[in-house]
């Protein structure tokens, strides 16, 4: 498992491109219509997910107009791990050491791209145990929890807490939806050891969650 991940690492600034900033380059939506054999799907099915390790069952029954159990049965056969598998194990390889503030398994979603007091990057699959059962609307402090803890792993230090927030939701999302959610760091207080943390969680390319938080943080100017 971990020599299949390692050949699919995909360099951060490529992430960034595919998940955050065109949401359209994905293959939702884009079906085939071209037939092909058992053989030369699995092969193009291969080089689909080395392009794109987090892409869905369902998006790439879409692009072969095949069944998502089809899908499923090619994906065993060439032992290639299902998605939430594929998105933990970059995280575990690549970014369990880089993280200070927390066990990266104490933080909510999956980060696929960190770099510490700049950015972060996560991943948030949204299930039935996240929603309510009424309206199947995700409950927000899910959504809270995301952009707050990786807000926390943000942070380059041993220890990070929230001193204040300033959040937004803004349009609802439902069981089944994935939460892309990007935080920057926008400045530091060294003097009172702050530092300012900008959040932002997209479904499909729209803004479904704004967060502003301001992060207490051990160590002020000149500690190391």
């Amino acid at each position: 498992m971990q020599g299949w991940v390692e050949k699919q690492h995909l360099h951060s600034l490529f992430l960034i491109y595919i998940l955050m900033l065109v949401p359209s380059a994905n293959i939702k939506g884009r079906r085939c219509n071209m037939k092909y054999s058992k053989k030369e799907r699995q092969l193009l099915l291969q080089q689909t997910i080395q392009e794109n390790p987090f892409v869905t069952d369902e998006q790439l029954a879409t692009k072969f107009n095949v069944s998502v159990q089809t899908i499923r049965l090619d994906r065993m056969e060439l032992s290639i791990p299902e998605l939430r598998e594929r998105i933990k194990d970059v995280a575990a390889n690549h970014y369990v050491n880089e993280v200070k503030t927390l066990p990266i398994d104490e933080v909510i979603g999956e980060i696929i791209d960190i770099e510490l007091d700049e950015r972060a990057l996560s991943i948030f699959d949204v299930g039935v145990e996240h929603v309510f059962q009424r309206n199947g609307i995700a409950r927000g402090h899910h959504l809270f929890a995301q952009a707050n803890s990786l807000a926390v792993a943000v942070i380059n230090d041993d220890l990070a807490l929230t001193v204040h927030s300033d959040i937004h939701f803004l349009k609802p999302v439902r069981s089944g939806q994935r939460v892309i959610s990007k935080a920057i760091v926008t400045g530091k207080d060294d003097e009172r050891n702050r530092t300012f943390v900008t959040v932002t969680s997209t479904v499909d390319g729209n803004t479904v969650f704004t967060g502003q938080f301001e992060m207490y943080r051990t160590k002020g100017k000149g500690e190391s």
